[in-house]
């Protein structure tokens, strides 16, 4: 409760994510009671994520929740400097080494702003977002092992622990705006000058989005030994759709990584998967094809 209060007195937007690990303890779609904050309808952690005190010590008073920060509406930019995957070699450079090479190749040194040591051993760095530009997720954008948190993405607070270790903040500086360098590689690409006409994209649209609808729930009820290959499927069915400009990336991502988790994936595993699948299906899908 009082890591939750903490980020809340910064205005970060926070909420429950269940006792000992990284995942929302927020009912699902299929659960939802459409009760309170669901009275008009169901409404996901980054909807649900808030700065109220009270709703904080109510939720938290409850359970021994960790504490979820929803970076999109807190004003965040989070980048996440991970930790070589093969430890056995002392060789590989984390997202550290990267982010640390890519400042100075910048002409910058590392921004001293507001920082967390994850419970693997990697670093968050919090960044303010600027509000004229809608930043979203990226994963390998920016570098390997340096990946980043903003719309329709979540970091775990400082004050949460886990079986494999807390999650510590190294220095209380305030977070400083996203440095220029990174906000040049992290904003949006313009749109294309010349756009298909009104229908063209109306019903391109329709179908993409009855296509996200579809593909969801195979993967939320994939079965045991399927689970795996129904996201993958989904990921490079969607692909094209992100390439096309009809679906928002971080639209996807989020919509197959909760559909994976519900199914019994990790969330490392349905990260990993929906990334190498995804990159695929977009590099593949430049140009637009009848999708009838």
């Amino acid at each position: 409760m009082r890591a939750a209060l903490n980020a809340a007195e910064r205005g970060w937007h926070v909420f429950p994510l269940r006792p000992g690990t990284k995942r929302p303890a927020l009912h699902g779609e299929a659960a939802c009671p459409r009760t309170g904050s669901c009275a008009d309808g169901h409404l996901k952690w980054e909807q649900r994520a808030t700065t109220d005190p009270e709703r904080i010590r109510a939720a938290w008073s409850r359970a021994p929740f960790n504490v979820g920060i929803a970076t999109g509406p807190s004003g965040l930019l989070v980048v996440d400097l991970d930790m070589p995957k093969d430890k056995s070699s002392s060789d590989a450079p984390g997202g550290a080494t990267t982010f640390r090479a890519l400042c100075e190749r910048a002409g910058h040194a590392v921004p001293d702003t507001y920082r967390v040591r994850t419970a693997s051993g990697g670093t968050h760095l919090y960044f303010t977002a600027p509000d004229s530009i809608r930043l979203t997720n990226t994963a390998g954008t920016v570098g390997a092992l340096v990946d980043t948190r903003a719309w329709g993405g979540y970091v775990v607070a400082a004050g949460s622990i886990t079986p494999t270790g807390p999650y510590e903040a190294l220095c209380g500086a305030e977070s400083v705006p996203v440095p220029g360098w990174l906000l040049s590689i992290l904003r949006p690409a313009p749109k294309p000058s010349q756009a298909p006409s009104v229908a063209v994209v109306g019903q391109s649209r329709s179908y993409a989005d009855t296509a996200l609808a579809n593909e969801t729930r195979n993967v939320a009820t994939a079965q045991l030994g399927w689970r795996e290959s129904a996201l993958f499927r989904a990921a490079r069915a969607l692909g094209r759709f992100v390439a096309w400009g009809d679906l928002p990336r971080h639209v996807v991502e989020q919509a197959l990584q909760e559909a994976g988790e519900a199914a019994g994936l990790s969330a490392a595993e349905c990260r990993s998967t929906l990334r190498s699948a995804l990159n695929w299906s977009i590099a593949h899908n430049q140009a637009r094809r009848d999708a009838a």
